[in-house]
């Protein structure tokens, strides 16, 4: 069965400088298993798959699939599933505002002139990380112990634990080694720098040590994090995929409630239909 399908590149308004993301907009009668296969096959980081929803508040729903296995949320995937929906016609059931029904829930996304943004969720664990465990963390990151500024859980799903170090700088200079946990790293910029923070993402993959291009999941727990701490005040933008040859830029906001907003400009790179 042909379903039309799209690519689009996250966090970016340049084409092919952000974190790209496979939508397949119609997934009705797929299974899991199906579903799974054709994630690997794009071989990128995350593929989508849009369902009616479930919960009547929504106004789609998504399963979020990496190489391997099925995230319950994720940042990119989200803003990228949801430009795609609306491109393909998607029509908001109320007017200002997308509801995303997946695996943590119903998330919030709304127009602003950065791009789409979606609502961070709750985080689902946060604090401070056992001492062992941060040394543990820097030998991974290959850095001293002594250079970690702080480090706290920052977990909203994959398991992030976030760093922060001295500056931009040294977070650039980081040279992991084979991490084994989903580990996030900010340093500021000099103040005038048109980012606040740079940020990197590394995760373990398939025996290996993967680094993430841009990281909407993340730079949400961070935000809240560094928010909280007085670390950081929004609105800020982030940059991250540097060392990659991206220039991933994510807009940090907050609403009037004080809830944590994360935004980007999302661009469509591939249009068709794919045999499922």
């Amino acid at each position: 069965m042909r379903r039309p399908f799209t690519q689009v590149d996250v966090f970016t308004s340049v084409p092919y400088r952000g974190n790209p993301l496979a939508v397949v907009l119609d997934g009705k009668g797929l299974t899991t298993e199906e579903m799974q296969r054709f994630a690997c096959w794009t071989n990128l980081s995350e593929t989508t798959f849009v369902l009616p929803p479930g919960n009547p508040a929504a106004d789609y729903r998504v399963r979020i699939f990496t190489t391997t296995s099925e995230l319950p949320f994720a940042g990119h995937p989200t803003l990228g599933t949801c430009h795609a929906w609306l491109a393909a016609g998607g029509t908001p059931k109320a007017a200002g505002e997308i509801v995303q029904e997946c695996g943590v829930g119903l998330v919030r996304v709304r127009r602003t002139e950065d791009g789409l943004a979606f609502s961070a969720p709750p985080l689902i664990r946060s604090g401070p990380v056992e001492e062992a465990f941060a040394a543990h963390v820097a030998a991974l990151l290959r850095v001293d112990r002594s250079e970690i500024v702080d480090i706290e859980w920052a977990d909203n799903g994959p398991g992030w634990v976030a760093v922060l170090l001295r500056d931009a700088d040294a977070v650039l200079a980081v040279e992991p080694g084979l991490v084994d946990c989903f580990i996030g790293v900010a340093g500021p910029h000099p103040e005038g720098a048109p980012y606040a923070f740079e940020m990197r993402a590394f995760c373990p993959f398939d025996g290996g040590t993967v680094e993430d291009p841009v990281t909407g999941s993340l730079n949400a727990s961070v935000a809240q994090w560094l928010l909280r701490t007085g670390r950081a005040s929004a609105p800020y933008v982030a940059a991250q995929g540097t060392r990659l040859g991206r220039s991933g830029r994510v807009h940090i906001t907050t609403g009037d409630d004080g809830g944590v907003w994360v935004g980007g400009s999302t661009v469509t790179c591939v249009t068709g239909q794919v045999e499922l």
